[in-house]
C-alpha cells in the first residue's frame, strides 16, 4: 500500500494500487462510504458483500492511521473521532491483455482491468458554528427569493398555455 498526505487542508489519504478488480465494481463500494464519518464507513464496508470490500476497509483504516500518525508527528490537533471520508475514488490502472481459446483454432482477446483505490479523510469542522452561520442569512432572505421564484414559475406557465391553445384549434379545424 502506498500512502501520501495533502498538508494544505489537513487531508489524509491512503492508496491501494494495482488491485485485481475493475474500477466500476470498486466504485460501487466506494460510493457507499463517501461523506460518511469514518466509524460508520468502516461498519458499512465490513458488512458489504463485495469481493473488494475488505481491500476498501484496509485502505480506509490506513488513511485513519495516517491521520493519527501525522497529527502526532507534526503536532496537529486532530480529533480522530471527528474524521469523515472526503473522497473515495477508484481510478483505472494498466490493463492486462489475455487470450481466450475460440472455436476452430482461433483466439479471442480480452482485458483484465485493474483499479487504483484512493481514499481521503479529513476532519469535519464544528457543525454547530457552521449551522448557525448559514441559517441566519437564509432566514432573513428566505421570503424574497421565494417570491421571485413563484413569479418566475407563473409567467412560463401562461406562455405555455397560450402556445398550446392555438395548436388545439388547428387540430379541431382539420
Amino acid at each position: 500500500m502506498h500512502k501520501a498526505i495533502d498538508t494544505k487542508n489537513t487531508e489524509f489519504r491512503a492508496e491501494a494500487r494495482f488491485q485485481r478488480c475493475s474500477p466500476q465494481k470498486a466504485k460501487l463500494v466506494l460510493d457507499l462510504i463517501k461523506g460518511l464519518r469514518v466509524e460508520k464507513a468502516i461498519n458499512t464496508v465490513a458488512f458489504t458483500n463485495k469481493r473488494i470490500a475488505p481491500v476498501v476497509e484496509k485502505v480506509l483504516r490506513s488513511a485513519v492511521q495516517n491521520a493519527q500518525h501525522l497529527s502526532d508527528e507534526r503536532g496537529l490537533d486532530i480529533d480522530i473521532d471527528n474524521l469523515y471520508v472526503k473522497t473515495a475514488v477508484a481510478n483505472e490502472g494498466p490493463r492486462m491483455k489475455r487470450i481466450r481459446p475460440a472455436p476452430m483454432g482461433r483466439a479471442f482477446r480480452y482485458q483484465r482491468r485493474i483499479a487504483h483505490i484512493i481514499i481521503t479523510v479529513a476532519e469535519k469542522k464544528a457543525a454547530g458554528a457552521e449551522v448557525e452561520a448559514t441559517t441566519a442569512p437564509v432566514k432573513a432572505t428566505a421570503g424574497k427569493p421565494a417570491a421571485k421564484k413563484a413569479a418566475a414559475k407563473k409567467s412560463p406557465a401562461k406562455k405555455a398555455a397560450a402556445k398550446k391553445a392555438p395548436a388545439k384549434k388547428k387540430a379541431v379545424a382539420k
